[in-house]
């Protein structure tokens, strides 16, 4: 028997449990489910991105 571990939500790090009961892990609730979801469409998570080295490419920098 497994027992099911705490963890916290990513979007409002609220403790809850992670068991296949909650149909929105890793988040605590639907509420932070859909503004994590809202924040990917509003583009608020990025990579960083560094600019080429190479010569070349200097015209495809702003």
């Amino acid at each position: 028997m497994t027992t099911a571990r705490q963890v916290s939500c990513p979007s409002c790090g609220q403790r809850h449990l992670y068991t296949t009961q909650n149909p929105y892990r890793p988040f605590c609730s639907e509420r932070c489910k859909l503004i994590d979801l809202g924040a990917w469409a509003e583009e608020r998570y990025r990579v960083p991105v560094t600019a080429p080295l190479d010569p070349d490419f200097d015209d495809l920098i702003d």
